[in-house]
Formats: C-alpha cells, structure tokens, sequence
C-alpha cells in the first residue's frame, strides 16, 4: 500500500511594509499582490490598496503585515493616471475588453471643443460606474451580474475631479491626464467625454502615475523583484518600505518613554491645543507606534501598530 506524499506547507514569515509595485498588464491587482506576496517575499499577511484592471499599469501599492491597516486609508486617498481613449466607438465593458456597442462618425474637433468637454469633468461631477466593475450589489459583484447577462441599476454617485487634461491627440484617439479622489472611475469619464463630444468612446490604455502620499514612486517591476529574490534578502528588502511611508506627509508626534506607555495602555494624552488633524505617532524607540488624531486637545489613537523594536529580526517601521 503506497502512502500519497503530502504536500509540503509554504512557510511564511513576519513581515511589514509597503512595496510600489509598478503592475505589469495582463494581472488583475490580486494576481499581482499574490506573486509578490507568496512567490518573492513569503509574507504572512498582505493586501492591496485599490484594483487596476488587467488592462491598466502603474503603481499599486501593496501592504504587508501591520502596513495593511493602512490600505483602506490608501484606498481612499488621491490618486493620477495617464489614460487614451478612442473616439467613435462604445463597447459594453468601457474598454478594449468588451464587445462593440455601437460605432459612429467622429467629427472634426477642435482643441478648444475638447477643452469645453473636459471641463465639464472637472470639480464635484456625478458619474455612473460601469456595468463591468467591482462594485458590489446586493453581496455581488456587478461585473458577475454582467457576465451573466443582467440587466443591473447602477446609480449614479459624486466623485471629485481635481485635474483632468489633454495631453496629446492622434487620429480619433485622445490621451489625458487625471488627478481624482477615491471611486473615480476613469472608463466612465472616457464614456462621458465621448458621449459630451457625439461620438461615443471607450478606454483603450491606463497608467497609474502615483497614490497619495506617493506623489514621485520609485516603483519596482516583478521582475526587479524576482532578480532581487534570487540574489537574497541584502538584495530584496530594500524594496520594502517601512510602514511610516504610508503616513508620510502628516505631522510626527514624537512621545518620551512615559507617554508612550501611556498611549500603549490606552490612554489619552494631553496635546497641545494648536495641534489639529492627524499625526504619525512614533514611540520612545523610534517605532512608528500609531495613526493619530488631535481631538479637543487629547490624542485619539485612529489606529495602533504592533511594531517590532529597532534592532529586533524583522523588517522596521
């Protein structure tokens, strides 16, 4: 009788930080955060912090360790993007993926026509998601309902629009740039600029440039990452940025040994009363101890860190 060899467990380690992947197209975000997290670092415990389609490239950060308590903060941070679309064409998903809609005529466009278009995105705008996105209703994703061929009621929402640009034009395709906040999606501007514009459009290529608060990433490519791996983790490690990356931009609040006992058990502190808004809240030893909030004159702990000690065997905040 022959025993059936069991699988040997994947060991994972301890880890926290923040990596800048710059994700490859082809991958959906969660495909990417996979490779990185158990194909090169062996992490524990990791998330992203907002999808990019398979179609799209650029930056997603990727949390590892205590840095996820930071994904929903980065989630809902500002973000850019390098976006094309084409002219003339609507499909059903928005972009190259879909089937074609329907196919019109594109008419002789000024510069001065687009910008008028653009400017109507611009600011507080309201916007309908496409059918083909992760948004969920009624516990399901609408791109499964899509797929299955449903009818879905998508309402419409506010999104912010800081910044959106023509960049250059070529035959019936324009090339824009996008500064948006959080649930902004840039297939739907697409669609309204070609709708406002009489033609209809569709996304054909997105880049994301940059996460707020990293305006100027020094992303790292997967296969940087899996070269780095081979070499060791001298070679790998630096890739990860400490946990504080995430925070930066906001105030430090540095607290002597006493206070931090006192934050650590849970207590408020008392603040100087000029201080407002959030702060990156670091203990006696250097660690990044919590994300902070200046209330009323006290401390309130938004979130704590499970940190190691400088010196101890993992990777530092």
């Amino acid at each position: 009788m022959s025993r059936r060899r069991l699988k040997p467990r994947e060991r994972f380690r301890d880890l926290h930080g923040i990596v800048l992947l710059d994700k490859p197209l082809g991958l959906s975000s969660n495909q990417a955060l996979q490779a990185v997290r158990k194909g090169i670092f062996q992490a524990e415990k990791g998330g992203h912090t907002g999808a990019l389609d398979p179609l799209a490239s650029g930056l997603l950060p990727l949390c590892f360790g205590e840095a996820t308590k930071l994904a929903g903060m980065l989630l809902g941070s500002r973000k850019a993007y390098l976006a094309e679309c084409r002219l003339g064409i609507t499909t059903t998903t928005a972009d190259l993926e879909g089937e074609i809609e329907l196919e019109r005529p594109v008419p002789a466009l000024t510069d001065e026509v687009i910008e008028q278009a653009l400017a109507k995105l611009r600011g507080r705008i309201t916007q309908v998601p496409p059918a083909y996105s992760a948004i969920k209703q009624d516990g399901e994703r609408l791109y499964v309902k899509a797929r299955r061929g449903e009818a879905v009621d998508i309402p419409s929402r506010e999104v912010e629009v800081y910044r959106l640009e023509l960049v250059s034009r070529s035959e019936n395709n324009l090339s824009f740039y996008v500064e948006c906040g959080s649930g902004t999606y840039v297939r739907s501007l697409a669609v309204d600029l070609g709708e406002d514009l009489g033609c209809g459009a569709h996304l054909v290529a997105l880049r994301r440039l940059w996460v707020e608060p990293f305006r100027e990433p020094a992303m790292v490519t997967l296969e940087q990452l899996q070269a780095a791996a081979a070499q060791g983790d001298e070679a790998l490690l630096p890739w990860l940025l400490p946990v504080s990356a995430g925070l930066a931009g906001l105030p430090s609040l540095p607290l002597d040994a006493e206070r931090t006992l006192a934050v650590s058990q849970g207590q408020q502190i008392p603040l100087d009363p000029s201080m407002t808004g959030q702060l990156a809240v670091y203990a006696d030893d250097g660690r990044l101890l919590a994300l902070g909030e200046a209330v009323d004159g006290k401390l309130r702990i938004v979130r704590g860190f499970n940190l190691p000690s400088p010196g101890a065997n993992s990777r530092q905040p």
